[in-house]
């Protein structure tokens, strides 16, 4: 039996070709959700793939005026459910705007469609003597327009800052389908309110992204010397961070791996990592020459003070990359083994780093679910991850009980409940509870200021 299709479908017919247009459940069901376990998603009515910024008006337009939902989304890999799709909603992909449409060397910077994945923007801009700093762990597959939605963090973060430190200007398309040009190509300007940075990291809420002009800096040419620590306490890593930090130091990085992310890494790649240890510190100088040695002579003396097992001090580049691929491996090789992965990301003051691996060890023992935990130590930045059998509903619902308690134990602690992944779905009531209802009623206003029918990715972050 066939039905008929909903106006919405004639609507964008109308204004994009068919191969723009996907109607078939078996086709939209790979766009409805992206890679937070658990958050609930319906089903589209259609998915638009625009390759243009005229075309996401077309669509946005076409919705405002049937009041059909938008849902903004980039290659899927978000932790935390902000491109599910409601049902009844269009899904504007804008994975086919993929140009990069100016390098400016002189000014460092360039210009980007949305659907620029991180690192093929770094290999670009790279060859052109640049280099742009963001590399969360997804880089090889998030998109620029993604990145920006999010706010996205990543390893080099703790030094040289998140995406809204190199968001220049935005190009966006309103609610009511409107092209509007936001912020400057300048090194300095503060004419007006600071609109780019409110819509860096408002998850598709306030509205679409269709290009972006990023800051670059330098490439960076001089030989990196990576420090590496293993610990065989918790207690002890969380010392080593705090003590950096507490000496002035600033690495370019500065990553934790656990001890069960070590194995999963290690059973997946048998890359002759130690199992017997509580977790890894790497730490990396960029610095040139004598000030690189001397900063990672004194990291290598604050882990050994902190009472790292094993602790050296490296310039190999490939030794280096093999300690890096334990981290950006670690997320992968736990949902490799075939479990359910609910992946958190709270963010503490780092003399509270400590303190809060020792209550997420309590949580876990509590809760009877095993947490594995990766950290952009440098910042407080945690990425604890629920690691639960499939198809085991008790073990689903001590996970999601694990989940509540590490966020309120963030705040409770005077931290915030997301760093970089965003709010979505899985983090309202955290960070309602954090704002206070106050700030909540302001940005609610915010909200209704630019998206008064909540048609632009209803339900997420606010709820």
């Amino acid at each position: 039996m066939s039905y008929p299709e909903p106006p919405i479908v004639a609507a964008l017919r109308a204004v994009l070709p068919a191969d723009r247009i996907l109607t078939d459940p078996a086709l939209t069901s790979g766009y409805s959700h992206d890679e937070a376990e658990w958050a609930p998603y319906g089903q589209p009515a259609a998915v638009a793939r625009p390759r243009n910024t005229e075309e996401v008006a077309s669509v946005v337009r076409a919705c405002a005026q049937l009041r059909v939902p938008v849902v903004p989304r980039g290659a899927g890999t978000g932790l935390s459910g902000g491109a599910n799709a409601v049902d009844g909603c269009v899904l504007l992909s804008l994975e086919a705007m993929r140009e990069i449409l100016e390098i400016d060397r002189g000014e460092r910077l360039a210009v980007v469609q949305p659907g620029v994945v991180n690192d093929v923007l770094r290999a670009t801009v790279a060859e052109h003597g640049l280099w742009y700093p963001p590399d969360p762990a997804s880089a090889p597959w998030s998109t620029i327009g993604g990145n920006v939605s999010t706010n996205a963090g990543g390893l080099c973060c703790v030094k040289y800052g998140v995406t809204r430190d190199y968001v220049l200007a935005l190009e966006v398309v309103t609610a009511d389908g409107e092209i509007v040009r936001l912020g400057r190509r300048t090194a300095k300007g503060v004419a007006g309110y600071d609109m780019v940075s409110l819509l860096v990291g408002s998850e598709g809420t306030l509205a679409v992204i269709t290009e972006a002009t990023l800051k670059l800096r330098p490439l960076r040419t001089a030989p990196a010397r990576t420090v590496v620590g293993f610990f065989d306490t918790l207690e002890a890593v969380g010392e080593a961070v705090a003590s950096v930090t507490a000496a002035g130091l600033q690495p370019a990085i500065f990553e934790l791996v656990d001890r069960h992310c070590l194995r999963a890494v290690e059973e997946w790649k048998r890359m002759a990592l130690p199992l017997d240890a509580a977790a890894l510190l790497l730490a990396q100088s960029d610095l040139v020459g004598q000030a690189g040695e001397d900063e990672a002579a004194a990291i290598l003396a604050e882990f050994q003070r902190a009472g790292a097992r094993d602790a050296i001090a490296s310039t190999d580049p490939a030794e280096a990359e093999a300690l890096f691929d334990a981290r950006r491996l670690a997320y992968p090789a736990l949902e490799q083994r075939g479990d359910a992965v609910l992946t958190e990301d709270v963010c503490l003051p780092r003399a509270k780093l400590a303190t809060m691996l020792e209550r997420i060890e309590q949580i876990s023992a509590r809760h009877q679910v095993l947490i594995a935990n990766v950290a952009h130590a440098g910042d407080g930045n945690l990425h604890p991850m629920m690691i639960t059998p499939r198809h085991d509903e008790a073990a689903r619902a001590r996970s999601q009980a694990a989940f509540e308690e590490i966020v309120d134990t963030a705040i409770d602690l005077g931290g915030t409940v997301t760093g970089e992944h965003g709010v979505g779905l899985l983090k309202r009531r955290g960070m309602r509870r954090e704002l206070g209802p106050a700030a909540v009623r302001l940005q609610r206003a915010i909200k209704a200021a630019w998206d008064p029918a909540d048609l632009l990715n209803p339900g997420k972050v606010l709820g």
